[in-house]
């Protein structure tokens, strides 16, 4: 077979925080227990097909940077099929347990859709073979109803039922072979799920029309028999100018507004949280506090910039806080960390997408352990505990048992007077955390 990565020779190994060796762990350790489950089970790595395999350095002011051997061939189909040879070698040597895709990135779109499944199924039994070979796995599948000039008024959202129906016939497929290929999830993206002005739009109609699609999804999948989870991933804009699943609050409202929360839980993406102008964390947190966590693209914004720029994650705030507020959530289940993310545009060479995985694995790997070491301590527990203290007191039961209304409450207030404020101690926890990282 085809070597497509020759410059790394072997499988990416742990060797230490004292390695010289760029092409190695320093942090991750996928056997090393943490909090009783090994750091690989905790963190369920997988790498996107789009970006990784896919991504050649194009940008909106410039054409592709990146020759990649398996992107050569003339014929559509035969290139689509080098690229998965490849994924797969890139998928084992760096020793990742996952891999994520969108329809359209294993296979290239023919003039019909008959055509364009019938391409889909071979590389699908393709894949099927080499998860088979490698004992890597699926972690979601998901489609493109965005790209192609048909959705450019959106697709589940769009004025003209055929393209509806269209994107409908598409995510049939996309389902499908994410069962096929024992996929534990499938993710809805609403590209352009979203409007450009109101001027020629009707939003309540295309809220319902979305709901519609999805309560669609919810059917099919009982169908068939797909077990595994949907996720709905939330983006604010770009490409359009509003989005319909802005941020998790919005994904959330919509889901008990349809009926359909008991069928979704929330992909977070931290590029698309800071992007609706919150942090990383605040999504996280959100997730939890309301049960819809469910799986999440670690990546990074620029915050300089105003786009999705989809860096590899590396800062260690944000991986530290992500883990956790992932443990105090339980974990994973379904879900894991999937690297939706690029290289930069001069990192051209192969390689470099072996330091950029590696580099964010090991972010993540020291995010765990820190967040592990906080939660056995305590120290952020205590502090919180602390801080609501006075909801234990028979004032705080009462009104949260529901046992006190305005009167009373006033009543309380003219016996007892002033409250006693406390200090949040901000600056302090701050310092704690940075001594713990």
């Amino acid at each position: 077979m085809t070597v497509y990565f020759p410059e790394v020779k072997k499988k990416i190994r742990f060797e230490g925080p004292d390695s010289k060796n760029p092409l190695s762990f320093k942090r991750y350790n996928p056997k090393e227990k943490i909090l009783g489950k090994t750091m690989a089970d905790h963190l369920r790595f997988a790498v996107c097909y789009w970006h990784t395999m896919k991504g050649l350095g194009a940008d909106q002011f410039g054409v592709n940077t990146i020759i990649r051997s398996y992107n050569k061939a003339a014929d559509p189909m035969k290139q689509a099929e080098q690229t998965m040879e490849a994924a797969f070698e890139f998928f084992t040597k760096l020793g990742v347990q996952f891999w994520c895709f969108h329809d359209r990135d294993i296979a290239p779109e023919a003039d019909t859709l008959a055509e364009t499944n019938k391409r889909l199924d071979k590389l699908t039994a393709l894949a099927k073979k080499m998860q088979s070979d490698t004992g890597i796995k699926l972690l979601w599948g998901t489609t493109n109803a965005f790209s192609h000039r048909r959705f450019m008024a959106g697709a589940g959202t769009n004025p003209d039922p055929h393209v509806f129906a269209y994107a409908a016939s598409q995510i049939k497929k996309a389902m499908e072979i994410t069962k096929t290929l024992g996929g534990a999830g499938y993710v809805f993206w609403g590209g352009r799920e979203g409007y450009d002005t109101l001027l020629n739009t009707d939003m309540g109609r295309e809220l319902d029309h979305m709901a519609m699609l999805l309560q669609m999804a919810v059917d099919y999948k009982k169908k068939i028999g797909f077990k595994g989870q949907l996720y709905i991933e939330p983006k604010p804009k770009e490409p359009t100018k509003h989005q319909y699943d802005f941020d998790a609050a919005n994904c959330l409202a919509f889901l008990q507004k349809y009926k359909l929360l008991k069928h979704f839980k929330i992909n977070v993406e931290a590029n698309h949280a800071t992007l609706a102008a919150h942090t990383f964390p605040h999504e996280l947190a959100f997730c939890a506090a309301n049960g819809i966590l469910g799986s999440v693209d670690a990546n990074r914004g620029d915050l300089l910039l105003g786009w999705d720029t989809d860096q590899f994650p590396t800062d260690l705030y944000d991986t530290t806080l992500a883990m956790y507020i992932i443990l105090k959530s339980g974990g994973f289940t379904t879900g894991g960390l999937n690297f939706d993310a690029h290289v930069r545009r001069q990192s051209i060479d192969n390689v470099d997408l072996f330091y950029a995985h590696i580099g964010a694995m090991d972010a993540f790997a020291r995010g765990l352990k820190i967040a592990a070491r906080l939660l056995k301590d305590k120290v952020l527990d205590n502090a919180i505990k602390q801080r609501y203290a006075g909801w234990n007191s028979k004032l705080g039961k009462d009104i949260e048992g529901g046992r006190m209304n305005f009167e009373k409450l006033e009543k309380y207030i003219l016996k007892n007077g002033e409250p006693t404020l406390k200090s949040g101690r901000q600056e302090l926890l701050e310092n704690i955390l940075n001594e713990y990282i």
